[in-house]
């Protein structure tokens, strides 16, 4: 059984950050990014700037008229949405085909909780298109884990769906280590901000030990809301198993979180543009 540091250190597991994607971020992260650059760079990567555009002219930005070009997205969406969609498909081409991981079920579900975290973002008065990222990367360590640890996997899922709410908690018993702590390490050897870094790494338990990451807060509500979502949870599931305490914290009442359809839940059309 691999320890968390062994697993980091996997290559078959931890896939490295293409190098366009490196060069991408880089540059979003210049105080005056060259945007001829940028689409320069997301151009040289045919199945990046494909994707790209899908995700642009999905459901979930409804623009008037059809995104044709890198160039056009940039002028239209401005470089923090087109950072989060850059982002997006590069996680996406990372991760394919997983034994023992539904991966149309894992990217809607990843959907839903990065557009719950960005409705919450703004409830609450956080970066959204950061808390967007956040929440579609939250649960890449889940990834990571079927494939450096696939045996333990198998037998884990049969106890405890790969998305349960009880799932951290069983990795935690089982391992050591959950998939917060390998997706906060994929990240960061991603080169992802440090902010989205440390919500990863706190989601599970963001307000413990004198912690306060009000991001992490905002995966944890997000990632909750779109488990039970997955699980199929009435009215009365959602009351008795809402996280109440990290809640509190972030200045979010159960009226604001547990509104019937708090976002436009994510469809196949969508969920086909990350498969």
């Amino acid at each position: 059984m691999l320890t968390l540091e062994e697993l980091l250190a996997s290559n078959e597991a931890l896939p490295s950050i293409p190098k366009v994607i490196a060069l991408l971020l880089n540059e979003l992260d210049q105080d005056e990014p060259d945007l001829r650059k940028i689409s320069q760079l997301i151009n040289t990567d045919p199945i990046l700037a494909t994707r790209l555009l899908r995700l642009a002219n999905s459901a979930q930005f409804q623009f008037a008229n059809k995104i044709s070009s890198v160039s056009e997205a940039l002028a239209l969406m401005g470089l923090a949405q087109v950072r989060t969609l850059a982002t997006a498909a590069a996680v996406a081409g990372a991760f394919t085909a997983i034994a023992g991981v539904d991966m149309n079920q894992f990217w809607r579900y990843s959907l839903n909780t990065a557009k719950l975290a960005r409705a919450l973002a703004g409830m609450v008065r956080q970066n959204q298109p950061a808390a967007f990222t956040a929440g579609l990367i939250h649960a890449t360590g889940e990834l990571v884990m079927h494939l450096g640890l696939p045996k333990e996997l198998a037998v884990l899922n049969q106890k405890i769906p790969a998305l349960g709410l009880k799932r951290a908690s069983a990795e935690r018993k089982l391992l050591g280590y959950c998939f917060a702590d390998v997706g906060a390490g994929f990240a960061r050897n991603w080169q992802f901000p440090q902010p989205i870094v440390d919500a990863l790494e706190h989601q599970n338990a963001p307000f413990e030990n004198d912690v306060y990451e009000p991001m992490a807060g905002i995966l944890h509500l997000s990632a909750w809301r779109a488990r039970a979502k997955e699980a199929n949870y009435n009215e009365e599931d959602l009351i008795d198993s809402f996280p109440d305490v990290v809640a509190l914290a972030l200045g979010i009442d159960i009226d604001m979180a547990l509104q019937q359809e708090p976002i436009n839940w994510t469809s196949k059309a969508e969920v086909a543009v990350l498969v």
